[in-house]
């Protein structure tokens, strides 16, 4: 989220603290709390994530780690990719929510990882990937 919009959506003072909060907590506060995610428009919005990463029965590392059952997986724990020393030390699980404040903000979400990717600002889209993982 840019500074310009979150001063759009907020008071000078929330809209510093969230910028000032790590990534999680950030994306967790703008984001709507009620999103129902849409598994077939999950399954569209990954195509802008099947460069790089694979989801199925057959999924593999690539040039990004596979994403089959990645929700509740330890991160950085396949060992078909070469994970980033940052994701191997994040030290965290797949939950939903850190997901989320993942794909909103990867470089800020853990700073140090490999993805490239600018990130979704979109919680709707989010949420539809999220849907969308659940069923991989």
């Amino acid at each position: 989220m840019t500074f310009a919009v979150l001063f759009r959506l907020f008071s000078p003072f929330t809209a510093a603290a969230l910028l000032l909060a790590p990534g999680v907590a950030a994306y967790a506060a703008a984001a709507p709390a009620t999103l129902t995610g849409n598994a077939e428009a999950g399954k569209a919005a990954f195509r802008k994530c099947a460069s790089c990463h694979q989801v199925g029965p057959s999924a593999r590392g690539g040039f990004g780690p596979k994403l089959t059952g990645v929700i509740g997986r330890k991160a950085g724990s396949t060992t078909d990719y070469k994970y980033s020393a940052a994701m191997k030390n994040a030290n965290m699980v797949w939950t939903e929510k850190n997901l989320a404040g993942f794909l909103n903000a990867p470089s800020d979400f853990i700073p140090g990882n490999n993805m490239r990717f600018w990130g979704i600002g979109n919680a709707q889209q989010v949420a539809d990937l999220l849907a969308y993982l659940r069923t991989q």
